[in-house]
């Protein structure tokens, strides 16, 4: 029960040679089913196991099949979300009068059910296992697309072996992975990225810095949601963060690029067939340049983009994937500097947004993009899918597991933390982003005191937030030197406080006593003071509204100084109605 990669590993030979070796003395797994029904009668959809034994119960049928590769375990960086994608796939399939052949390895999925496809392998998503399901089943293609960054990983790997590919060609998917070429494709179509360098060693990693100049943003390649991805601000860092990069992605090397301070993310979602892209839709994040994009909290349509850089925006995105000649689904992340448009990357995949986008606009996606890799076109009757900025706001939220984990903090940054995600609806959006932050808190606000406690560069940030708060009837609890800040500024109904608990009058005390009904509190990861942090926690543990970051807080401070109070939302936390399948 070895895999080959472990024997390879051990004896120091390629993967490939064990394979081969295994295979001449006849050693292929079987797969044994799990009865669903206790064989009291046939199971209709049997689940299948591989295992090395004689009998194989797993007998092929003679229709045409398709196999859509899961996403794998749920954890950190990677959710349910690309699990809806594969759902929507195995329906599409079904109702093209193929076999959807669903390989998964997590039972705790909607993919995983007995009802959504028509067979089911339950086996881990490596080269080898998956070749084992392809050599027995046979399918006309396999789709990689929908199951986030694992299956996208075996593309290269399959491609070699002659296995087809439904959707984008493996050829546009290393164009977008690979750095270099990515760099190519983008000078062509003449548009800008961030400077940029790949290095595998420390020396390299210096030069690279040298010419882009601090801060930079350090990050392993092929991995999941950031990974060790890490904003660096001076030489001295570099050592530390780039040694601990090489580890998590010691096959590939380490990317390097200038961080674009105080820019707006933007992500683009797109479907194409081949030949032509259509825009999806376009969500602006609130947090700044710098927190991951599956951290970030994001408005679709956007709140605060001119129409001129919405215009260029789907325009450069829909020039990349009729280049990639992307079929499916495809992601852009764009950084908006100054009104200057920059191309962070391109994920010719489906991205952790579709659920979110195919709920707000009412569209399946997921389902239009599975018939497109079948060979429908976008023009067709049954899809006729065109770009329609929706006229109400959605705003996504997203939702942190920090109280499970004993000792971990909730400052966001490069490398991804959240694991759901939460929607809010309004006809404006200040009303969305209030319904979002509800839905994330459940506590309400009418305690007297809100305190803020942030770094420097954000001091200025809060005087407005202060202002608004006081006009609004609450009292600032402040760190000396926020204090200073917003008392030179104005701010009348503040007093100092301390975060440490063994000082008189301290937050804690507050916190404890259930005078506080907001933290706003921002720190540099790496830098954190402990006493922070140890607030940070108490304020999970007593279910308090908080924010991290400066654009946050600022939003949602204007936001319900616009409206008043929550009691002006209509709220009600209910499913939205939308179009059938989306």
């Amino acid at each position: 029960g070895f895999s080959d990669a472990l024997l390879a590993k051990k004896f120091q030979v390629p993967e490939a040679e064990v394979a081969e070796l295994r295979k001449s003395q006849g050693l292929r797994p079987v797969f044994k089913m799990v009865d669903t029904c206790a064989a009291e009668f046939p199971s209709e959809t049997p689940y299948f196991y591989s295992t090395y034994a004689q009998e194989n119960e797993s007998i092929p049928t003679d229709r045409p099949k398709v196999l859509i590769l899961g996403s794998g375990p749920n954890r950190i960086g990677q959710g349910i979300e690309f699990d809806y994608c594969c759902v929507h796939a195995a329906l599409a399939v079904r109702e093209y009068g193929y076999e959807a052949i669903m390989y998964n390895c997590n039972p705790e999925t909607v993919s995983t059910d007995y009802d959504t496809s028509d067979r089911l392998y339950f086996e881990p998503l490596t080269f080898e296992d998956v070749m084992h399901v392809i050599e027995l089943e046979k399918p006309i293609g396999v789709i990689v697309q929908l199951g986030g960054q694992t299956p996208l990983k075996l593309a290269k790997r399959l491609h070699d072996a002659g296995v087809q590919l439904l959707g984008t060609d493996f050829e546009s998917i290393d164009r977008a992975e690979d750095r270099e070429l990515f760099a190519v494709m983008l000078n062509k179509l003449g548009l800008q990225q961030p400077a940029n360098g790949t290095a595998r060693s420390l020396e390299e990693a210096r030069k690279i810095a040298e010419r882009i100049g601090y801060p930079i943003l350090v990050r392993p390649s092929y991995v999941l949601g950031g990974r060790a991805m890490v904003v660096v601000e001076s030489e001295d860092r570099l050592e530390e963060f780039f040694a601990e990069a090489i580890k998590v992605s010691p096959d590939h090397p380490v990317l390097i690029d200038e961080f674009l301070s105080n820019a707006v993310e933007i992500d683009v979602d797109l479907l194409g067939d081949g030949e032509k892209a259509e825009v999806a839709g376009v969500m602006e994040h609130i947090e700044r340049a710098g927190i991951h994009s599956g951290d970030s909290a994001c408005s679709l349509p956007p709140f605060g983009l001119g129409h001129d850089i919405l215009e260029e925006l789907c325009k450069q995105a829909k020039s990349m994937a009729q280049e990639l000649k992307v079929c499916g689904l495809m992601n852009v992340q764009f950084a908006v500097k100054e009104e200057e448009v920059y191309v962070i990357e391109v994920n010719p995949r489906a991205s952790r947004t579709v659920p979110f986008v195919s709920k707000a606009i009412g569209v399946p996606l997921a389902k239009y993009a599975t018939r497109l890799m079948l060979g429908e076109k976008l023009s067709s009757s049954s899809i006729g899918f065109e770009y329609h900025a929706p006229k109400d706001y959605a705003v996504k939220e997203t939702v942190f597991p920090f109280m499970r984990f004993t000792g971990s903090d909730t400052t966001l940054g490069p490398e991804m933390l959240s694991t759901g995600e939460v929607m809010g609806r309004g006809t404006n959006f200040d009303e969305a982003f209030l319904k979002a932050q509800m839905a994330v808190f459940e506590d309400s606000l009418d305690r007297p005191y809100v305190f803020i406690g942030v770094m420097d560069e954000d001091k200025p940030k809060m005087v407005i937030v202060a202002k608004m708060l006081e006009e609004m009837g609450y009292k600032i609890l402040s760190t000396r030197g926020t204090f200073q800040v917003l008392k030179d500024q104005g701010v009348k109904r503040i007093q100092i406080t301390s975060m440490d608990a063994s000082e008189e009058g301290n937050i804690i005390e507050y916190i404890l006593r259930k005078e506080v009904a907001l933290l706003i509190n921002t720190t540099r990861r790496r830098k954190r003071a402990v006493g922070a942090r140890h607030i940070r926690r108490l304020v999970l543990a007593y279910n308090l509204p908080y924010f991290t970051t400066s654009e946050a807080a600022v939003q949602f401070t204007r936001s319900l100084h616009q409206l008043g109070s929550l009691e002006n939302l209509n709220y009600q936390p209910l499913p939205f109605p939308v179009a059938q399948n989306a």
